[in-house]
């Protein structure tokens, strides 16, 4: 379908404050603007998270009181209301616990300062019982100065929408020198990272989400239906585990725990997600959605919680002694060193309270239990060319690299002769734990879909345990915006030299951006990869780049 910017934040109408904000609040309220939009998040069969900000005047430093409400879409009767103050210390950000809905019902919601009213958004409450079918838009990677956010435009638009599935990167943390990830298409776009240093302190990772909000088509998105989120790494810092991370230099930036606890603190504000349970982590947000008698969505956190520091080529694979006493790389020590048992993705007692919850569903009837997993599951190597290309073809191929990457690429192919994975910061690099989990699925009785991000890459794989059983299907999603490896690599058809090289890779496309839509049904699930023709102009054309049906029990079929 061809897309055009649309007044999609005013589609359903502004809706006059003046009858419903008092004479008397109108009077002691300041002139705020609803510059980031409205969001609705995390649904259950009788409520649902609302959220706004509001931008009070330059200069204002006081408390601000704020009224909403909720609407049934067709009658327009106010269902609930209330009002609340929000301030400085949660950075003028209002977040709202709408309770007393009817289940698996559309609503409509609108924020109020005095006579100011906010965009209206839409939101939909679980059903508890029926098969209706299920309608996901699944997204992941958005890196602002990556390119526009085109995706969610054509999100935005969509006829049939239950929910937004985000698996993580919703901001990023680089800065906005020359060098830094996406500047090479940012300045070009007029989008530049605000503060243009790395983000470190609570105001900066607030004005960084900020800065990603007032994106007309991210608002558009969030208005059109709630989102259910979770973080992956570069809401904090690129490869975060739970003690640090990748690009996090305790010399110089300070605790990673004082980091992490600012970016999640940001997060809650910034984001329409329910707050922690009391008595528990911020750091767990692994949760359950249940989509009447037809699927559960269950949320799982793989970075902040139980993660273990991810290995990396350059220090943990090492050399020996080879048989003419020349150096070669040992390979038998590196797998050894990846298979250990106590390498882990997630705590044991998320793995216990997972497979509970998958018992549990399939225990009630429901046909479908669908992961929303932040990386990659399936097993990749990385592709062998030599096997692929003749010695012509290859030098061929080298001298199509950017000068720039063809080191690395060189270096890369020479690891992937040895079979090495393609991604050691995904489950790749936790065989062990990945066997845990596929026993977990054994043991609840189910084969569910797994959704996958962070790989900015559309993939369709078929999840198989070390003894070649199926245990789960899997979808990953391109990014939003974020640019991939295949984008660095010229011409290279890099997705299908990982479908040649691997079992489990039934297909991949390393070069599209956009996002997946999966639809539930009773007999079967359907997933269609959404490409947006470009990330770079406006208007632009939405193209489903491939389309899959997955029939419990059965195998994955292209349509």
């Amino acid at each position: 379908m061809k897309m055009n910017r649309r007044g999609l934040l005013g589609l359903f109408g502004a809706g006059a404050a003046g009858g419903y904000a008092s004479a008397a609040m109108a009077r002691q309220s300041p002139a705020v603007r609803f510059a980031h939009g409205v969001a609705s998040g995390d649904p259950l069969s009788d409520r649902v998270i609302l959220w706004t900000r509001i931008t009070p005047p330059e200069g204002f430093v006081g408390p601000v009181m704020v009224q909403w409400r909720v609407l049934e879409t067709v009658s327009e009767t106010v269902v609930t209301s209330g009002h609340v103050q929000t301030g400085q210390d949660r950075d003028y950000t209002v977040k709202i616990d709408a309770t007393g809905l009817k289940a698996g019902a559309e609503y409509r919601y609108q924020f109020f300062v005095g006579e100011v009213a906010s965009p209206e958004g839409r939101t939909r409450t679980l059903a508890v019982n029926g098969v209706r079918p299920v309608n996901l838009a699944v997204v992941s990677c958005q890196l602002y100065p990556g390119g526009l956010f085109n995706a969610y435009e054509a999100i935005a638009a969509l006829p049939e929408l239950d929910a937004v599935v985000h698996l993580g990167d919703y901001i990023y943390e680089y800065g906005a020198s020359a060098s830094d990830y996406g500047m090479a298409t940012g300045p070009m776009l007029n989008r530049i990272h605000e503060p243009a240093h790395e983000i470190i302190s609570l105001s900066d990772y607030r004005i960084r989400h900020a800065q990603y909000k007032t994106d007309a088509d991210l608002q558009s998105a969030h208005a059109r239906a709630p989102f259910i989120c979770v973080w992956d790494d570069h809401e904090t810092a690129n490869d975060a585990w739970m003690h640090g991370a990748e690009n996090h230099q305790p010399e110089t930036e300070g605790d990673f725990a004082t980091r992490k606890a600012t970016a999640l603190q940001a997060y809650y504000e910034w984001m329409p997600i329910r707050e922690a349970a009391a008595g528990q982590m911020r750091e767990a947000i692994n949760r359950s959605f249940h989509f009447g008698d037809l699927a559960s969505l269950m949320m799982v956190e793989t970075r902040l919680t139980g993660r273990t520091k991810a290995l990396e080529y350059t220090s943990d694979l090492t050399a020996k002694e080879g048989p003419d006493g020349e150096p070669v790389l040992d390979i038998e020590a590196f797998a050894a060193l990846r298979d250990d048992p106590s390498r882990a993705m997630m705590s044991s007692g998320q793995h216990s309270w997972l497979k509970n919850e998958l018992a549990a569903s399939k225990g009630t009837g429901r046909k479908w239990q669908v992961l929303g997993n932040q990386v990659v599951m399936a097993r990749v190597a990385g592709p062998d060319v030599s096997r692929m290309m003749s010695a012509e073809q290859v030098a061929g191929l080298m001298a199509q690299i950017p000068e720039a990457y063809r080191d690395q690429f060189e270096q890369a192919l020479f690891l992937f002769k040895m079979g090495l994975p393609f991604n050691l910061d995904a489950w790749d690099g936790y065989p062990a734990d990945r066997e845990r989990l596929y026993a977990d699925f054994a043991e609840a009785g189910v084969k569910p879909i797994v959704l996958s991000g962070d790989s900015h890459a559309f993939w369709v794989n078929d999840l198989k345990d070390a003894s070649g059983h199926r245990r789960a299907f899997e979808l990953g999603t391109a990014s939003v915006s974020s640019p991939s490896i295949a984008d660095a690599l010229g011409g290279f058809p890099l997705g299908q030299a990982l479908m040649q090289a691997n079992d489990e890779v039934v297909f991949c496309d390393q070069s599209a951006k956009g996002f997946v839509l999966l639809d539930l049904y009773e007999d079967r699930a359907e997933a269609r990869l959404m490409a947006v023709s470009t990330i770079f102009a406006k208007p632009f054309e939405t193209t489903v780049l491939a389309r899959f049906n997955i029939t419990p029990d059965e195998e994955i079929s292209r349509l």
